[in-house]
Formats: C-alpha cells, structure tokens, sequence
C-alpha cells in the first residue's frame, strides 16, 4: 500500500486512474473469505428509547467481539436530512453502539462518514440530530471524505476498479462496523452494511456523488469494497427503514428490528428476506457469493417478523 495525503492524491487524479486501473498499487489484503457457517442475529427493538442501549449491549455481548484496547470505527448510513422520513441511521442508536464498545474495553471509538451528497459532513450530522445525541460529538467524528487516504489494491475485482484509495481512519481500525438503515434502494434493491461502504470511498478523492462507483458498476463495486476491510461487524437499523423510492425520497416503514454480524453478506442476505426481497435477485449478494453461506440465526423468529418492503414497479422482480 502507498500512502499519500488528500492533497497530493487529488494532483494525481486518482479517481480516473482507479477506474481505468492505470495506478500503480502496492500489496493488499485478500480481504476476509465467507465463512462456511455465519452467525446472524435478529433482535426487537420497538423504539429508539433507552431500552436501546440495553439491547445493544446485549446484542454485542451475543456476539462475542474481543474489542478489548481495540480502535472501533463506527460507519452509519448519513446522505441526507428530511424530518418528515427516516434516511440516515438513528443517532441514538449510534450513541448506544458507541456506549455498547466502551463497556467491553474498547479504548478508541471514532464515527466516521463520507456523505455522497452533502460536502459539508458537519451540517448534515447537526440536522440529523448527532450533536445533541451523542456527547462531544464533533471530538468523536472523522469526516472520511477529507481523510488522508492510502491507495488500496482490490483484490480479485470484479468491478472495473483496480485500486481505490481508502481513509486511513478506516484502514487503521481494528474493527470497522457498519452501521446502515434498512432502506430499499432504487438501483440495488436494498441498501444495507454492504452497501453502506459506499460512504467510506472518499468525495474528496473521486468527488460528489462518487459517480466512479457507479461507473464501474454498483453491484460489482459493492461487492469489491466489502472484500477490502479484514474485520468487520454489521448492525442493522431496522427499527424505522425505508420503502419505496429509497434511500432518500421512499416512505418510513417501521419494522422494530436489529440485525447484526460480522459477514455483511450473511446479515444483508437475512435483512432482505425480512423485507421480503428475493435474495437470488439482488446482484451484489450474488457477487459475494451469499448463496453459499450458511447462515445460523438467532433471537426472533423470521418468518414471524418479517414485514414486506414496498418496491419501486421497476423493481417487482426482487419480489419473494
């Protein structure tokens, strides 16, 4: 890996030199490879009360994360702010994950986003309720969009990127965990903790709103990014999604769920059946291989919790 600051990558024009994969890169990980048995979880969570913060615990009791003197970055799904729907990750139950790792040792916990849409990082969060939720936020939050940044050779790809440059926050993180709304998506399907890494790709690099991913197709982009992050841990928030024409402008659709764990292909794969999506149609699921994973849920019952997501027409073939 060569490391590089914002400044100079931008004089190189790294985000043409990605896509057309004409970047030197140096050695990378082979990124982690799908267990053959992943453990999900499926958890109620009515309301974002204080009730929150002991599911949470409890959820990453459940799991058994050794986070003990570990640095934690927490990724939530932040592109925009509307009060009359539900876009971005609830800040209370950011503020319970992060209060969830500082009771099993975790001594560096950073929450750190790079918005697609909004370039000033800090104004979106205000409007979205993270500065009076989560104490000292401002000393807690990395914007990844401005982060320095280290070009990253992705492994076997299948999109047309070759390297991507990567924050160090995150590339230096013991344990990155993806923190998405459970929202439809009107070109995926269903945004979730894969999706969700779109925001770690940063604007000041490839810009607004990272069209690069796109170009080099979305599904095939997803599914490269979550190869390059070794250790990783999803937690869902379903407790109010989206429907519709997400993952901005759908309807609030209130499920009462958590989802967690660490293959983001096995929760995704969960939290689509939840929504009531055919998990063989959603093209990054399929590029990551999720149909062989053999997927061990625990808590609520499935079939008794899940509630069917409204589709865009366009999209009534991701119908289970």
């Amino acid at each position: 890996m060569t490391n590089i600051t914002r400044r100079n990558a931008l004089a190189l024009s790294a985000a043409a030199a990605a896509v057309t994969g004409t970047t030197s890169c140096g050695p990378a990980g082979t990124g982690p490879k799908p267990p053959a048995t992943a453990f999900v979880s499926i958890s109620k969570a009515p309301a974002y009360d204080q009730n929150l913060y002991d599911t949470t615990r409890r959820i990453l009791t459940e799991h058994k994360l050794d986070v003990r003197g570990k640095r934690i970055v927490l990724k939530p799904n932040m592109v925009e702010f509307d009060a009359a729907t539900a876009i971005n990750t609830h800040p209370m139950l950011v503020h319970a994950v992060l209060e969830g790792f500082r009771a099993l040792g975790a001594t560096d916990i950073r929450i750190a986003e790079g918005p697609g849409h909004r370039r000033i990082t800090f104004d979106l969060a205000e409007a979205a309720g993270f500065f009076s939720t989560i104490p000292k936020f401002e000393t807690l939050f990395t914007d990844l969009n401005l982060d320095d940044v280290t070009e990253v050779k992705v492994p076997s790809p299948l999109s047309k990127l070759k390297s991507v440059y990567l924050p160090n926050t995150v590339l230096g993180c013991d344990l990155l965990v993806s923190l998405p709304k459970m929202k439809t998506h009107h070109w995926a399907g269903a945004t979730l903790s894969m999706k969700n890494m779109f925001g770690i790709v940063p604007g000041g690099i490839y810009g607004w709103p990272k069209n690069v991913l796109h170009w080099a197709g979305i599904n095939e982009s997803i599914a490269d990014l979550q190869k390059m992050i070794p250790k990783t841990f999803a937690l869902v928030d379903g407790i109010v999604g989206m429907e519709g024409n997400g993952p901005i402008q759908g309807t609030p659709k209130t499920s009462g769920l958590l989802v967690a764990g660490g293959n983001f292909a096995a929760v995704d794969k969960t939290c689509c059946e939840l929504m009531g999506l055919d998990t063989t149609q959603i093209g990054y699921l399929q590029l990551a291989s999720a149909r062989t994973i053999a997927v061990t849920e625990a808590g609520e019952n499935k079939s008794k919790v899940k509630q069917e997501f409204q589709l865009l027409p366009a999209l009534k073939h991701l119908r289970a």
